[in-house]
């Protein structure tokens, strides 16, 4: 199992903590996390681009000049795609562009980001994280003692205003509670910062 420092909001270290191989020690597939990302943003398309093709568009009903004789390039419609107001050629329509994975599949994604963090030191434990009240200077105090770049996602153990609201204002950083947690995120933002309890409530729901 590999073993993780934890610190306190002011950047000291108290200790560490076990993590579970099987969750964030897994082997990577970076196949699968591709996979995840390429998912999670294909199903947050709306997909509700659409443009006319010829037939749709008004116009055309007759040739606009006769076949010879004019001078001019022969033409059978005025909703042609070179006409002014004429119809597109192969226009988009509404599509759906979700796909779906299966759940061993995002579940090792998942797994197999979290184990990049871990290995690449850009994972960070705190035992704590709690906020007087909504403050965005004292949120961007701890992140600052716990030397995080400029971005960092903040995963906590349950739903916390004040830390929510101290952190939506701060460019780049991101909070999520542990069981809503996605590949996406997590690859998105470059340390992920979280909680003992919150670590140990991931460790409990995708054991």
């Amino acid at each position: 199992m590999a073993n993780v420092k934890v610190y306190d909001m002011t950047g000291k270290e108290t200790g560490s903590m076990e993590l579970d191989d099987n969750i964030f020690g897994v082997r990577i597939n970076e196949h699968l996390i591709h996979m995840a990302v390429t998912q999670y943003l294909a199903n947050n398309r709306q997909g509700t681009q659409k443009a006319k093709t010829r037939s749709e568009v008004s116009g055309g009903g007759r040739k606009p000049w006769r076949q010879k004789g004019t001078g001019h390039a022969r033409q059978g419609s005025t909703r042609s795609p070179q006409w002014r107001h004429g119809g597109v050629v192969f226009a988009p329509v509404p599509r759906d562009y979700s796909f779906k994975l299966n759940k061993k599949e995002k579940r090792l994604a998942l797994k197999s980001a979290l184990t990049s963090r871990v290995e690449a030191d850009k994972l960070i434990i705190l035992d704590d994280l709690k906020l007087e009240g909504i403050k965005t200077k004292e949120m961007r105090k701890v992140l600052d003692a716990l030397k995080v770049g400029n971005k960092a996602l903040v995963v906590l153990d349950s739903l916390d205003r004040n830390v929510i609201l101290s952190a939506r204002n701060l460019p780049g950083v991101a909070t999520v509670q542990a069981g809503s947690i996605n590949t996406y995120d997590i690859m998105k933002y470059s340390t992920v910062v979280a909680t003992k309890a919150a670590v140990s409530k991931i460790q409990e729901v995708y054991a």
